[in-house]
């Protein structure tokens, strides 16, 4: 990459926003436009409505999606999730992260740019409203530089208080996702001191989300996101990124009326792409950890050149060995590999995920019991049930001995064997089968569970008998 970095490299030594002495350099991008940016601002709308209207969509009277880490209750598409379930949600996430370095393989930081919760809320939510009150980047300066006078106190108070309610309507968005809009909605309505931990739990998040978008913000992707500093193991030469093109662009000259026509490059050097930046890079150094993909500099950089009769595209959607060779990208075996292992993980999570069953059922005989003798030659082992309910309706259950035509199961007590809504119920079951049938001390039984007279799933376990019990 030695033609790429023909110039000064101390921007691999620290990052843009912090000073040589450490401290905070405050970003101010030039207001973006051009045809990437109306793209993005159509896709972030989007994803808003679909990112708000979540908590109030509901499939057959159940939630979309509720993720309540507190209840250990989860609710996926309208199917609800046990910690029973928990090995799902592992392969679900290994499933996710393959598919993450798939893509940033292929495709770099697309995410970051166009899709990533953080970027959109900055860039096309804070940002947007910084632009209508207080003007472009150079009207920020000016203004944050200004003394104290109604016309900067109006503009700053207006601003904040924007952000905060915007902040709070994000910490209800996000705790509707964890406990249901239902009791955000009891939360709001009533004194917070009926729910204090309710209410304090949506002070925190709203604090938190004022906090990273009025004050943290770039920094979020800098120094706190890992997903940056995976750039360095998951790109390779062919990952597609927003990349200067350095073989038209140099050598830069600054463009001058009158000049005749050099050997010098496209790049006139006017930095506007670095005014651009969100991150406060420049782009022209090459894929950086503080880039997230964002196509600001892409579309300011597409604007001069349109200006100045240059084509498009100096900055642009490319890869290095596409850039220095002209070649596009090819599936090589790296992706390959990744493809491959994706596609396995999808194959056996939809495998477990079609399979998984509407009730749980765990069998375990109790602990400091053996087996007891019964009349008529009969041996009874003691058996603990415990019954998980995924669905969201009452579910009545039956227990029956298979492939044990003389053995038989009681239950302790006369409660019904009901199991409520995303509930667990538990039962005492005594198993008694006769000693002839026996194989050993200990003999496999299969237990059938039925929900209306229909077989919902089998349960193998031990049945417990004399050590010299003599089998046909």
């Amino acid at each position: 990459m030695e033609e790429l970095y023909q110039f000064d490299e101390e921007f691999r030594d620290t990052i843009a926003t912090v000073d040589e002495k450490g401290k905070r350099i405050w970003v101010y991008p030039k207001k973006p436009k051009g045809r990437f940016h109306t793209w993005r601002a159509i896709v972030a709308v989007i994803l808003l409505v679909a990112l708000f209207a979540g908590p109030f969509i509901s499939i057959n009277g159940h939630p979309l999606i509720l993720l309540n880490i507190f209840e250990r209750k989860f609710v996926l598409f309208g199917q609800a999730f046990w910690p029973q379930d928990f090995f799902l949600f592992v392969l679900a996430m290994i499933t996710l992260f393959v598919f993450i370095i798939l893509f940033t393989v292929i495709y770099g930081r697309v995410w970051c740019g166009w899709a990533c919760p953080q970027t959109i809320f900055m860039e096309m939510v804070f940002r947007k409203l910084e632009y209508l009150i207080e003007g472009d980047a150079n009207q920020q300066r000016r203004l944050d530089k200004s003394p104290w006078n109604f016309n900067k106190i109006w503009r700053k108070t207006v601003k904040q208080l924007l952000f905060v309610f915007i902040a709070v309507l994000i910490g209800h968005l996000v705790m509707a996702y964890l406990i249901g809009i239902d009791q955000v909605r009891e939360i709001v309505t009533k004194p917070p001191a009926e729910n204090l931990a309710g209410f304090l739990g949506l002070v925190a998040f709203s604090g938190v989300f004022y906090g990273v978008f009025a004050r943290f913000r770039e920094q979020a992707c800098i120094a706190v996101c890992p997903y940056g500093r995976l750039q360095g193991v998951l790109l390779s030469k062919e990952s597609v990124v927003v990349a200067y093109d350095w073989i038209r662009g140099e050598p830069r000259k600054k463009l001058k009326k009158n000049q005749p026509e050099t050997d010098a490059g496209d790049c006139i050097d006017c930095k506007l792409c670095v005014h651009a930046c969100p991150t406060g890079i420049d782009i022209r150094n090459g894929t950086q950890l503080e880039c997230v993909n964002c196509t600001a500099c892409i579309d300011a950089c597409d604007e001069v050149m349109t200006k100045i009769n240059k084509p498009t595209g100096l900055i642009r959607y490319d890869s290095y060995e596409g850039i220095k060779t002209g070649k596009k990208f090819r599936f090589n075996a790296r992706v390959a590999g990744y493809s491959i292992v994706l596609t396995l993980l999808l194959g056996v999570f939809g495998f477990l995920l079609v399979s998984r069953t509407d009730v749980e059922t765990t069998v375990l005989r109790v602990p400091g019991m053996l087996y007891q003798n019964q009349p008529d030659n009969r041996i009874s082992n003691l058996y603990n049930i415990q019954f998980v309910n995924k669905t969201f309706d009452p579910i009545n259950l039956q227990v029956t001995l298979k492939d044990q035509a003389d053995g038989t199961i009681k239950k302790v007590g006369e409660r019904a064997l009901m199991v409520p809504p995303n509930e667990k119920t538990e039962g005492v079951f005594f198993v008694e089968l006769p000693k002839e049938v026996l194989t050993g001390a200990k003999t496999k039984i299969i237990l059938g569970i039925y929900q209306d007279d229909q077989l919902i799933d089998e349960i193998k376990t031990n049945f417990l008998g004399p050590i010299n019990v003599k089998g046909p």
